[in-house]
């Protein structure tokens, strides 16, 4: 019988602190032996925001304990694993080197292989754990720092289409949910106050809607958000805001997605069951889900979201971007730790003063 392999899986790009032990099945997607997760939003939470030194120094606190749990949870030792994935990049660089200098001092000394994972590929891959999905799909990666249209035509081979020129939708919530104090983090803190409000209260702008292919940009949206809160008079007015925008960034994801799935279908043409993957941490807002479903269904797409324990940082997507690599010999040892690091490195940068679109 096959031996179906086992990773371990460690993530410290920004303020999660993961590991995850994961192990192929045998028909095609994953089991999830351990999947433990350490928030610092109580570190951050003064802050509105991450700060990097903190958020360091918590890895630093936390790492072993964090491993040591997921290994005892999965109960497997160092020794049953078949290699070590870690995050290499993108992220904040003082905290990708915590789970990185562990993850490969680990496989180092327990003589197993060292794979260090883009972040990135792990959120585009991290649906496969639960669903059987065929390449090639389109996916959109949505979270606090990265919004992204790729076709991905299999493993480590992404076609970047479109991206956000400003802003990502995980950030232009979390700044909307500090510009209207709902609290941290944003996302969740949004969605939820929502709920109570209007969503056609105000009329908010959506930049570049109709140019720049399915490019996005939300830092106009953002700043409309700012002036508009200027004039709020009650908590109703913050609602009635906070569900205006929310409504707004689902108007540009459906508007930019049919984009996205007109240029997959113009790049591949394929008879069997198209997909569209949406990952990432904004994968979990049910707005947004609920919006891109009908989308895919009107464009004769299917949709596939991961669980919602899998749409935030966590080390299990890691883990299995390791595994997909190791079967496919696409082993990257000597890769260092990365600020910035593109699924497609062909894609042109697009952020910045003077771009034209």
């Amino acid at each position: 019988m096959k031996k179906k392999l086992t990773f371990l899986g460690i993530e410290t790009s920004c303020d999660e602190t993961a590991a995850s032990v994961v192990q192929e099945n045998s028909d095609g997607t994953a089991k999830v032996l351990s999947n433990i997760i350490s928030s610092q939003i109580k570190e951050h939470k003064k802050f509105g925001g991450v700060v990097p030194e903190i958020a360091a120094r918590a890895h630093i606190e936390n790492i072993d304990f964090i491993i040591d749990q997921a290994l005892k949870k999965s109960r497997k030792k160092i020794n049953d694993l078949d290699g070590i994935a870690a995050t290499a990049g993108p992220g904040l660089v003082v905290c990708l080197h915590v789970g990185y200098n562990i993850g490969k001092s680990i496989a180092t000394f327990g003589k197993k292989s060292f794979f260090p994972i883009n972040h990135l590929e792990g959120h585009a891959l991290s649906p496969s754990i639960e669903n059987n999905i065929t390449f090639p799909y389109l996916l959109l990666l949505v979270s606090g720092g990265h919004s992204q249209y790729l076709i991905v035509n299999g493993l480590n081979n992404y076609k970047q289409i479109g991206t956000t020129i400003d802003d990502a939708v995980g950030e232009a919530f979390d700044k909307t949910a500090k510009i209207l104090d709902l609290g941290y983090p944003g996302g969740p803190s949004v969605e939820k106050f929502a709920k109570f409000g209007d969503k056609d209260s105000y009329i908010l702008p959506q930049p570049i809607i109709n140019r720049a292919g399915c490019n996005l940009s939300l830092a106009g949206l953002k700043t409309d958000v700012l002036r508009k809160s200027k004039n709020i008079k009650s908590n109703q007015d913050k609602y009635n805001l906070a569900a205006a925008f929310q409504e707004t960034i689902n108007k540009i994801l459906r508007k930019k997605t049919e984009i996205a799935m007109n240029i997959f279908r113009k790049n591949i043409s394929i008879k069997s069951k198209k997909y569209f993957v949406i990952a990432g941490g904004v994968a979990a807002n049910k707005t947004i889900r609920k919006s891109l479903q009908k989308i895919s269904e009107k464009n004769n797409f299917k949709p596939v979201f991961p669980s919602k324990e899998f749409c935030g940082d966590n080390a299990a997507m890691i883990a299995w971007a390791g595994i997909k690599r190791f079967k496919k010999k696409l082993n990257r040892e000597n890769e260092t730790v990365k600020s910035r690091w593109p699924l497609d490195n062909d894609a042109p940068f697009l952020k910045g003063p003077g771009l034209k679109l």
